[in-house]
């Protein structure tokens, strides 16, 4: 394997400019409580017992499907799905061992992704949308690569990615074609695409890399695990800039499950499995606050950063947690106060933020089987998107944030308007 160092000197992976935090510690306020009203969940605790084969039309009841669109060739649970960047198409995996390209506007199968021997666990399109990698539970990562460019319609595959034992989560770097994974087995790993180096394999986790991303600016890679460290990479070395573990008290979340950092990625939002959740600064490898207000042992399932005033990436910005709890809770992270409480019926899987002209709005998806639209501004409910018959396990915006692509339990995926379609 070659170790490929010198290709990652090849990135341009700049210097961090490392500038002060000037942020105060201060108490939660009061929670807003959300006064939109909500469908009643269809079964009472969710426990999860669903199966394909419980799902027979009918068998849970009238389900008021508002979606433009469905696909249904997925032989089993939708586990992940991404819209493409610019086009009407999107990429899914499930528990059929298989992902599929298809268009949204007609569920026409563009391309069959072949190739897994197990679940297909994340799908993800390459900033620029000409490529293509679906991650399985079977280790491999797996790349295809569009043909020509009259149209979107003809892709080939390229190569297949080996290391991992099992593909936790897969990002592709904001502006090039580099590819970072976590594994099951505690390394993380970074290609070089379309050729396939390794760049990198990070050592410095103990336990499943479950969650990870390059930061916005794209010169820093952040990752957790399942112990609760929480490691700070310069994707050009294999030593961390940081690192943060259970051993620090404060730090102590019980397994770290999902992080998200700022649009000026200068500050990271790390939650836990016992429902924590810690602000720290990128530029000291410090924590500088606590964020409480979802429920103990419930865990925090995602994290996103809403531009709510649409003034870009400056300050320390707005966040929003979503916990199997079922909340998820909006913070101004510049006084560490809580804006807003929204609320689902059963947890929370996915969240996701809309990009300008629009950047306050919230969607969210659920085990309760909806999606809901908010403005993140005032925590104002906009729509509930309804139409699976089980536990939504992912989404994705499409078409620049115009339409929500579902990926749901009941083996669907849907296609809905994000916001209600004018009269």
């Amino acid at each position: 394997m070659a170790s490929g160092k010198q290709r990652a000197d090849d990135i341009n992976f700049e210097e961090e400019d490392e500038g002060e935090q000037f942020i105060t510690e201060e108490d939660i306020l009061d929670e807003v409580p959300d006064d939109g009203d909500h469908p009643m969940d269809e079964d009472d605790d969710g426990e999860g017992e669903d199966t394909l084969g419980d799902l027979a039309e009918g068998s849970s009841g009238h389900v008021d499907d508002i979606s433009l669109q469905h696909f249904e060739t997925h032989a089993a649970s939708v586990f992940a799905v991404a819209c493409h960047p610019t086009e009407p198409l999107a990429a899914s995996g499930g528990e059929d061992d298989l992902g599929y390209i298809w268009d949204i506007t007609d569920g026409e199968i563009i391309v069959k992704l072949t190739g897994h021997t197990d679940s297909v666990t994340s799908t993800a399109w390459s900033a620029d949308g000409e490529m293509i990698a679906t991650g399985g539970m079977d280790g491999k990562i797996r790349i295809w690569r569009r043909v020509g460019k009259d149209n979107y319609n003809t892709w080939e595959f390229l190569t297949e990615l080996q290391g991992p034992d099992e593909v936790m989560f897969l990002r592709w770097h904001p502006k090039g074609s580099v590819l970072l994974a976590g594994s099951n087995d505690s390394t993380l790993w970074l290609w070089q695409l379309p050729s396939g180096t390794t760049m990198q394999v990070f050592a410095g986790h103990t336990g499943p890399v479950n969650c990870g991303d390059f930061t916005p600016d794209g010169k820093r890679i952040i990752t957790a695990d399942q112990d609760g460290n929480l490691i700070f990479w310069d994707p050009r070395s294999s030593t961390p800039i940081f690192k943060l573990g259970a051993d620090d008290a404060r730090f102590n979340l019980d397994g770290i499950t999902s992080i998200g950092v700022n649009p000026s990625s200068t500050l990271a939002v790390v939650g836990g499995a016992a429902g924590g959740v810690r602000v720290v600064s990128l530029s000291k490898g410090e924590i500088v606050s606590t964020l409480g207000g979802h429920t103990e042992g419930e865990s925090i399932e995602a994290i996103v950063f809403v531009d709510i005033s649409g003034t870009g990436n400056t300050g320390p910005g707005v966040v929003v947690t979503g916990a199997t709890d079922g909340k998820a809770l909006i913070w101004d992270l510049s006084t560490m106060r809580l804006r807003a409480t929204l609320q689902h019926e059963d947890a929370i899987t996915t969240l996701l933020a809309h990009p300008a002209p629009k950047p306050y709005l919230l969607v969210s998806a659920s085990a309760d089987k909806t999606l809901r639209t908010w403005d993140a501004r005032n925590g104002t409910l906009l729509r509930t998107h309804t139409g699976h018959r089980a536990a939504v396990l992912g989404a994705s915006l499409g078409l620049n944030g115009s339409v929500i692509v579902s990926a749901g339990d009941d083996g669907l995926c849907m296609v809905f308007t994000t916001e209600a379609e004018e009269e």
